[in-house]
């Protein structure tokens, strides 16, 4: 089976620019793709994320501009584990194809339906979103840390904590910026929080360290009650398979658009039922929707998927409407 193949790249502009101890990000740029075959279209996104760990835009579009327009299945499994974010773009618009020729026989069931978790602010701006986004239904909120100093974020902390309903739950993102003993600060704060006042608000503390310290993590892992969760260390399916052979039990945060293979994704959740938290990459809608339907397949211990993100864009368009704009 051959496919015409043909893709556009994106620009998309925060509302906000959102602060993280990576630096600040203000613009948002992958692919589209489009597949297509006698009436059928797939549609996919390859969103990458260098600094995470994923290829770059460049190496992303060298690698469709070097595409014929016509392409195979083969061509589309073929692709090398060093671009995982194009492994998912094309992938998930071959599984749209595939979904579409077999939709005509099929009735289609009750789609699961799944809690998401809204992202705050970095800094004070916190104290003032997290009403928005509870009255928007989100129960679960994420905010960023390891931006500013250390006194000045457990000050806000602790009077985000105060604030927030008693069944709010709470994520840390320190995205690698802490030094080790700035996590171990932040996890005895966060310990003694929950055992004075017998909460559950925290629910982890998401990637503390840098990926150089994966070591430290584990140990880290070991030495407290609040739990802790992989991020940046598991930001493709090589690190997160290796993540695990080294011993990680603890909380797997998986960026499908920058995994790569979907298929190889599922085979690995299958068989070792991590407990895993699936997180959006910033994606349009394209690349939201293949993501929230593996996150939907393969969150078995229930947690809130990382996919708050929408009042950081323009509303989310449909694929014809993305297409046509570019």
């Amino acid at each position: 089976m051959r496919y015409q193949f043909e893709f556009r790249p994106y620009r998309r502009q925060f509302k906000h620019p959102l602060q993280t101890s990576h630096g600040t990000w203000t613009v948002r740029e992958g692919i589209i793709l489009r597949l297509s075959d006698e009436g059928r279209v797939g549609w996919g996104e390859i969103a990458p994320i260098s600094w995470f760990g994923s290829e770059t835009l460049e190496q992303a579009l060298n690698f469709c501009h070097q595409l014929p327009t016509e392409i195979t299945r083969e061509t589309i499994f073929s692709i090398p584990s060093t671009l995982p974010a194009c492994q998912f773009g094309f992938e998930s618009a071959w599984e749209e194809m595939e979904k579409r020729a077999g939709e005509a026989g099929e009735a289609g069931g009750e789609k699961r339906r799944i809690r998401s978790c809204g992202l705050l602010s970095a800094g004070e701006a916190a104290l003032e979103q997290w009403e928005s986004l509870w009255n928007r239904g989100y129960r679960t909120l994420k905010w960023k840390i390891g931006v500013a100093p250390l006194r000045v974020e457990l000050e806000i902390f602790h009077r985000l904590v105060q604030s927030l309903p008693a069944s709010a739950q709470l994520r840390l993102d320190a995205n690698g910026g802490l030094s080790l003993e700035e996590a171990h600060k932040w996890l005895g704060v966060c310990d003694r929080l929950a055992q004075a006042e017998s909460l559950t608000l925290l629910e982890f503390l998401e990637q503390p360290l840098p990926v150089t310290q994966f070591d430290a993590m584990l140990e880290l892992n070991e030495c407290y009650l609040t739990q802790l969760a992989l991020d940046e260390s598991v930001a493709t399916l090589e690190q997160l398979e290796s993540s695990y052979y080294q011993g990680w039990r603890g909380i797997f945060v998986i960026k499908p658009c920058i995994a790569g293979s979907p298929l190889r994704l599922r085979q690995f959740c299958h068989k070792h039922k991590i407990d895993a938290v699936f997180s959006s990459g910033f994606e349009t809608a394209i690349g939201r929707e293949a993501a929230l339907q593996l996150a939907t397949e393969l969150s078995i211990y229930g947690r809130a998927v990382g996919f708050g993100t929408d009042c950081w864009f323009d509303e989310y368009e449909t694929p014809e409407l993305l297409w046509n704009n570019l």
